[in-house]
C-alpha cells in the first residue's frame, strides 16, 4: 500500500514539474511554406487592337533635271488589329521569346489639306512581323521589349485633275521595335500593353520623264507608331515555389 502511495506522489510531482522543464528545452520550428511565383516560360497565342499614325515623306528627287526635289509631308491614321503566337522562356527575373503576329490595318492619310492640286495617299492594308523579345519578370508583371522584321502592303493613290487614278500595290519589307507591360490576370491569362514602331522603308513609282498619270515620277518614305491592348493564352509554365 505505502509503494502504491509513493508511486502516485511521484507522478503527480512529475506532471507538476514538467512544463517548467519542457520550457526550457529546445525545440523545432516547423518550415515555413515557399512563396509562389509566377512563371512566364511556355507558348502563347492571342490578339491585340488598338489604333496609330503614319508619316509620309514625299519627294520627286528622281523628276528631270530642273523639277526635282520638291517634298511634301503627310500624315496617316486609323484602328489595327490582329492575332499572335510565341514562346517565352525564363530564367530568374529575365525573359527571352520570340513572337510573331499578322494584322489588319485601315491607316491611311493623305496630302488634300495642302492643296497642291495633286491628291497623294498611302494606305496601310495589312502586315506582320517576326520579333525577339526580352524582359524582366516580377512575379506577376512583366516589362518587355521587342524587335525584328516586318513586312506589310502599302497601297498608295495619286489623283490628277484630267488624268486617270494610279494606284498600286507596294509589298514593304522593314523593321519594327518596341516594347511593354504584361501583367498575368491568372495562371493562363495574360494582358498587355504595347508600342509598336514600324520602319517600311522607301517605295518608288517610277516613269520616263512622267509617271503614269502625267506626274514626275517620286518616291514615298513611311513611317508607323501603334499602341495596342492585347489578350494572350499561354499554355504550360505553371506558378513554381520559390524557396
Amino acid at each position: 500500500m505505502k509503494r502504491i502511495l509513493l508511486t502516485a506522489v511521484s507522478l503527480g510531482a512529475l506532471s507538476l514539474l514538467s512544463p517548467a522543464f519542457g520550457a526550457d528545452l529546445p525545440y523545432a520550428k516547423a518550415p515555413s511554406a515557399p512563396a509562389a511565383v509566377y512563371d512566364w516560360t511556355g507558348v502563347y497565342i492571342g490578339g491585340f487592337g488598338g489604333g496609330g499614325f503614319g508619316n509620309h515623306n514625299y519627294n520627286n528627287a528622281n523628276g528631270p533635271a530642273g523639277f526635282a526635289n520638291f517634298t511634301v509631308n503627310y500624315d496617316s491614321t486609323g484602328g489595327i488589329g490582329g492575332g499572335e503566337v510565341g514562346y517565352n522562356w525564363q530564367s530568374g527575373n529575365y525573359l527571352v521569346g520570340v513572337e510573331a503576329d499578322g494584322f489588319w490595318s485601315g491607316i491611311k492619310g493623305n496630302d488634300s489639306s495642302q492643296a497642291l492640286g495633286v491628291v497623294d495617299q498611302t494606305d496601310l492594308r495589312w502586315g506582320g512581323t517576326l520579333r525577339a523579345r526580352g524582359g524582366i519578370a516580377v512575379d506577376r508583371l512583366l516589362l518587355f521589349f521587342t524587335g525584328g522584321w516586318a513586312f506589310g502592303d502599302l497601297v498608295h493613290t495619286s489623283t490628277a485633275p484630267g488624268f486617270p487614278v494610279d494606284q498600286f500595290t507596294n509589298h514593304r519589307s522593314g523593321l519594327a521595335a518596341g516594347g511593354g507591360i504584361a501583367y498575368a490576370i491568372t495562371n493562363n491569362v495574360i494582358g498587355k500593353l504595347e508600342y509598336r514602331y514600324y520602319d517600311f522603308g522607301t517605295y518608288s513609282r517610277a516613269g520616263n520623264t512622267l509617271t503614269p498619270n502625267g506626274q514626275l515620277p517620286y518616291n514615298v518614305a513611311n513611317t508607323y507608331s501603334v499602341v495596342t491592348l492585347g489578350i494572350d493564352f499561354k499554355f504550360g509554365g505553371p506558378v513554381v515555389a520559390k524557396y
